[in-house]
């Protein structure tokens, strides 16, 4: 008998939804259907599947409330904030589909002096099967930034989503197979952790993971057996620094909205706020007024997975403990399966608030002497996802000296929203990248191709080669090279 397991609703604990748990031989003869189905897919070309993508985006657009209600029953997170998740989504399916051929198709290189004689061009091949598996907290968008640019780039995608959100997963499956209905270019296998393990070892070409860093680790080993490359977006603790010519009010309401927004379970989210001394004390009082105001349950939803509510009541109490204080909200704050607003201060640098994520509507503010102490701190952190920087006239030169994969200047999370731009992180936020060209190119292996013109010059690359031949290529580079 399959094993069966239920999706509910965060919120209320209603029955979503019921799905099988895929085992590894069911997770196998996905990868298998896929097989053949990637090739049919990738045959089509460009202008095909990008018809194919824009019927799907239209249908998505059409049934966006649908969608979005699913969400909220499902991931808990506000109909407000799910249709804003499914907009996005969609601007990220538009701009792979109109851009694949541009950033994927034949390029023509300069062959250089010594193969003036070839034509040179670099192709994109896509590398067949791709498995994806997804995040809870962004259901659609997170997972769709590699599945919709994977497609798009010609591969089938084989999804393994999150075991709090496979409605959300089977709904978006069967509305592709509703405009794609010849082969099984994209599959469902739910279940949990073993059902994701089975999929990292199931031969497929390809694998893109979002998640904990400490999954993310077992996803590589997995795949390091079969070599199998894998892209690997973990989490972050992102820092937003507030210089002495901000905008008080701007970084108040973006510090707000980038650590409360979704409860706080945002990888890019910000966590940690560093504040020059001449503005801290004012930034804090304005923090304050400000986040006393917002409201589990109305301007966000419940924590999505109820092991998250211990993370964030062990961060709250550790920065307590050691001397941190809370200036919004505190431990009492914690009231399954809410949590109000934490705003902590004085919190030592090496406590868990600060070092580890803590994916929950809680954010720490630090005092510090200027710009240059502010950037060390925000770099010292293991993770290196996101950051934010408020400063009228230093933002650029601020951002440049973080060591992190993407910056938002006077905002945040504004580099999400640019699908042209590439979204992911370094050291312990992972590598590789999803969205924009970059994202693109994550999804096909390059080829290189020389196609002879006319006979060399000189005859260097043959054993019918003369002295005569390797005086003349000397004399060449040292024309051309040698001043």
């Amino acid at each position: 008998m399959t094993e069966k397991f239920e999706s509910l609703d965060p919120a209320t604990g209603d029955v979503v939804g019921t799905f099988p748990v895929h085992t590894a031989d069911d997770v196998n003869a996905a990868v298998a259907r896929a097989r053949g189905a990637a090739t049919w897919w990738g045959d089509i070309g460009y202008d095909e599947r990008g018809k194919r993508l824009r019927d799907w985006r239209r249908l998505l657009v059409r049934r966006s409330d649908e969608l979005a209600d699913l969400m909220h029953r499902e991931n808990g997170k506000s109909v407000d904030d799910a249709v804003s998740e499914v907009i996005l989504a969609i601007d990220h399916l538009s701009w792979a589909s109109a851009h694949a051929r541009r950033v994927l198709g034949r390029h023509r290189v300069v062959p250089g002096v010594l193969a003036m004689n070839h034509t040179a061009s670099i192709t994109y091949v896509p590398y067949g099967v791709v498995g994806v598996i997804g995040p809870w907290n962004y259901p659609v968008h997170t997972p769709l930034g590699s599945i919709s640019y994977a497609l798009a780039a010609g591969n089938a995608v084989v999804f393994k989503p999150s075991e709090y959100t496979p409605a959300v997963g089977a709904w978006l499956v069967d509305t592709f197979a509703s405009v794609v209905p010849e082969r099984p270019v994209f599959q469902l296998v739910p279940g949990f952790g073993e059902t994701g393990a089975a999929l990292c070892r199931a031969g497929v070409d390809k694998l893109a993971f979002t998640g904990s860093t400490a999954t993310g680790k077992k996803i590589m080993a997995a795949c390091a057996e079969t070599l199998t490359p894998v892209l690997i977006e973990c989490g972050g603790k992102d820092a937003l620094i507030v210089a002495d010519d901000a905008d008080l009010d701007a970084a108040v309401d973006a510090t707000i909205w980038g650590a409360m927004y979704n409860a706080g379970q945002t990888c890019a989210g910000v966590e940690r706020v560093y504040a020059v001394a001449s503005v801290y004390d004012d930034f804090v009082a304005r923090v304050t007024r400000a986040a006393a105001l917002v409201q589990a349950g109305t301007e966000y939803g419940p924590i999505t997975m109820p092991a998250q509510l211990d993370v964030v009541r062990r961060h709250i109490s550790d920065a307590l403990a050691h001397g941190g204080r809370a200036v919004v909200g505190g431990q009492d704050s914690v009231q399954p399966p809410y949590v109000q607003p934490v705003v902590l201060v004085d919190v030592p640098e090496d406590s868990a608030a600060v070092q580890e994520e803590t994916f929950g509507p809680t954010v720490t503010i630090a005092r510090v002497k200027d710009v240059d102490e502010a950037v060390t701190r925000a770099n010292a952190n293991p993770y290196g996802l996101g950051g934010a920087v408020f400063s009228a006239a230093h933002g650029e030169e601020i951002a440049d000296r973080l060591s992190c994969g993407m910056v938002s200047i006077n905002s945040v999370l504004a580099y999400a929203t640019v699908p042209g731009l590439p979204f992911g992180g370094v050291r312990n936020s992972g590598f590789g990248r999803i969205h924009g060209a970059d994202g693109l190119r994550e999804f096909a292996w390059p080829r290189a191709v020389t196609h002879l013109r006319y006979p060399p010059p000189i005859k260097a690359l043959t054993f019918r080669r003369t002295p005569g031949d390797v005086a003349r290529l000397k004399r060449l580079v040292k024309a051309r090279w040698g001043h």
